[in-house]
């Protein structure tokens, strides 16, 4: 089966192509771009397990560093473009749940804080509550079935108010998302 997060993919593309306001510590936000770069190119391009297991592993260790050393990586510290991107390089730790946990409890911070996107936290809930077994909350995690048909990876949390979740943190609607979803081949 496939993942696939056309959203992330986008929105890479879209960050780094545009400008930031300075951040505090920007040879940090160069490398956490650098490190998104390598992630997308992965997942991006017919790759050997190998390279992933190794970019992954890397990314994950070095992104564990940065939250002792920084905490969440926020706006203020490395621009929006640097916080997309440790967002995205914790959404894809998926072999150490633990570590997505503790990023998460720490965005969620930072979300409250107004220094982290609350839709980039939506989708690494999801991500989490995924790998937990537990029904989504804002329905960001799809697969596609062996027919290739696009389906949650797990079920979504009282499916009827999903679009409502999905407003309060700035994502369209489920419906408008599958659309998105069905385009890709």
């Amino acid at each position: 089966m496939r993942v696939l997060s056309l959203w992330l993919f986008a929105a890479f593309l879209m960050v780094t192509a545009c400008g930031d306001d300075a951040p505090r510590n920007p040879a940090l936000r160069a490398e956490l771009l650098k490190m998104l770069k390598a992630d997308q190119g992965l997942r991006t391009l017919e790759s050997s397990q190998e390279d992933w297991d190794r970019t992954e592993k890397a990314n994950t260790e070095r992104m564990r560093q940065i939250l002792d050393a920084y905490g969440w990586p926020g706006y203020e510290l490395v621009g929006k473009d640097g916080a997309q991107a440790a967002w995205a390089l914790v959404q894809h730790a998926d072999r150490d749940l633990a570590f997505q946990r503790r990023g998460l409890e720490m965005m969620r911070r930072a979300v409250d804080d107004g220094d982290a996107d609350p839709s980039d936290l939506a989708y690494l809930v999801d991500r989490v509550r995924v790998a937990e077994k537990k029904p989504q909350v804002y329905g960001t995690q799809w697969e596609t079935t062996p027919e290739g048909r696009w389906r949650p990876r797990t079920p979504i949390e009282d499916e009827a108010r999903v679009d409502e979740r999905r407003a309060e943190v700035g994502l369209k609607p489920l419906k408008d998302y599958l659309k998105e979803l069905q385009s890709v081949k």
